[in-house]
């Protein structure tokens, strides 16, 4: 009997044993997590701290610039276009499809600076016009300029056309014009877009800082709402974002527009559109955007000392950008989001640390540059100086076509005075 029972006593220790094992395995994986843990968190404070570090010499950078003025705030507009514009062009470059066409790399850059030309002029016309009053030489050349420089630019993309079609070789019809479709999305998407920005400069530095500064601001109240109360995914294309940083994002963005359109407002370098291209101090009549309007909280003085509140005009328009950063402008970023993951990259660039590239900056603000530009040019009231039409008048019509208006003008006058008796 006792023969019986003898095999099965080796079985026991070897129950004990397995258990044993597994008392040892289970605390060293919760070591191991806890490690992955604990460098994950670690991690996430370092890029969070490079990503602060990086915005305070962006800003300090701006805050410099924006000093300076308007061309100089033009011309970082333009460079940080370039960097952009590079950046998107090093995307699809394949270094041996590019040793066998020689010069194919300056076509892309030939064709961006002549949309430069083509764009800034159309924008930046009046401008030049203006600085050109010095003598009637300067004047009359600078017009004829800008009158034919539409065809001019026009021939100069023919030349570029041309230009491709004479590289084109056999066995790269697919990889030059899968590059020449590119560069063409490049310049409509991003060049565009962006360019709206220059136009909106000229109208008062206010009407680029403001935007400028609610597309930063959401970002930033996004990115640390996110951080510390983050949980609930928004968007599959940007794991990273959460229902909880959008809507604490788009509520102090809200409330920053409001208030931080009072602060600029009253400053007349921020204020005062540029008629030309000089860099000297602006002075002007403050339009009736950013005259205050006076309203009563008497009936609140229980909680708060005043008796009345200033508010400007221009903090209601304030209202409706913010509201446009806050909730459309981010789906430039995500656009962006969906293109890096549809290329398998991280970031589109590496010159800002913790940020990646200026494309990486600039998605939400090139949606708002051209938001910007279309609400001031449809619902924000237009100043036409007097002064301005009356220059146009005499440099632009002759003597008898100046005699013709006036009379014309004076018939205008007298029948509306005829309606009123």
């Amino acid at each position: 009997m006792h023969d019986h029972m003898m095999p099965s006593s080796p079985s026991t220790p070897t129950r004990i044993r397995r258990r044993r094992t597994q008392d040892v395995i289970f605390p060293e994986l919760s070591k191991l997590n806890g490690g992955h843990l604990l460098m994950d968190d670690q991690n996430k404070y370092r890029t969070m701290w490079i990503r602060t570090y990086s915005s305070l010499w962006m800003l300090i950078s701006i805050i410099i610039i924006l000093y300076l003025g308007h061309l100089y705030i033009c011309a970082m507009v333009v460079v940080i276009q370039i960097i952009m514009t590079s950046e998107l062009f090093n995307l699809l470059r394949r270094t041996d499809e590019d040793k066998c066409l020689p010069g194919f790399r300056q076509l892309n850059w030939y064709f961006f600076f002549t949309g430069m030309l083509f764009v800034y002029g159309r924008i930046l016309s009046q401008q030049l016009v203006n600085t050109a009053t010095i003598d009637e030489f300067s004047y009359k050349l600078v017009s004829k300029v800008i009158k034919y420089q539409m065809v001019f630019c026009y021939f100069l993309y023919i030349a570029g056309l041309v230009w491709f079609i004479l590289t084109l070789k056999k066995k790269t019809y697919k990889y030059q014009f899968g590059q020449y479709a590119w560069t063409h999305m490049v310049l409509f998407v991003v060049f565009t877009q962006s360019s709206f920005t220059v136009a909106n400069i000229f109208e008062g530095i206010f009407w680029f800082l403001l935007p400028a500064s609610l597309i930063a601001m959401n970002d930033v109240a996004a990115y640390f709402f996110g951080f510390f109360f983050g949980k609930t995914p928004l968007i599959k294309l940007s794991p990273k974002k959460t229902w909880e940083g959008f809507i604490g994002g788009s509520i102090a963005t809200m409330i920053t527009a409001f208030l931080f359109a009072n602060v600029l407002g009253r400053f007349q370098w921020l204020t005062c559109p540029r008629k030309d291209l000089s860099t000297g101090w602006l002075q002007c009549d403050p339009g009736p955007l950013f005259k205050p309007e006076y309203y009563s909280i008497a009936g609140l003085t229980r909680w708060f000392p005043l008796k009345e509140i200033s508010i400007l005009p221009v903090q209601w328009h304030a209202l409706c950008l913010g509201l446009f950063a806050s909730i459309i402008a981010p789906f430039g970023g995500f656009f962006a989001s969906g293109f890096k993951r549809a290329f398998k990259i991280k970031d589109f660039g590496y010159y800002i640390p913790g940020h990646g590239g200026f494309t990486d900056r600039m998605d939400c603000q090139m949606v708002m540059a051209i938001f910007v530009y279309i609400y001031y040019q449809s619902f924000v009231p237009q100043d036409y100086s007097i002064d301005m039409i009356l220059d146009q008048i005499v440099r632009n019509l002759s003597f008898e076509d100046q005699k013709t208006l006036y009379y014309r003008l004076g018939q205008i006058f007298r029948q509306r005075q005829m309606k009123n008796y």
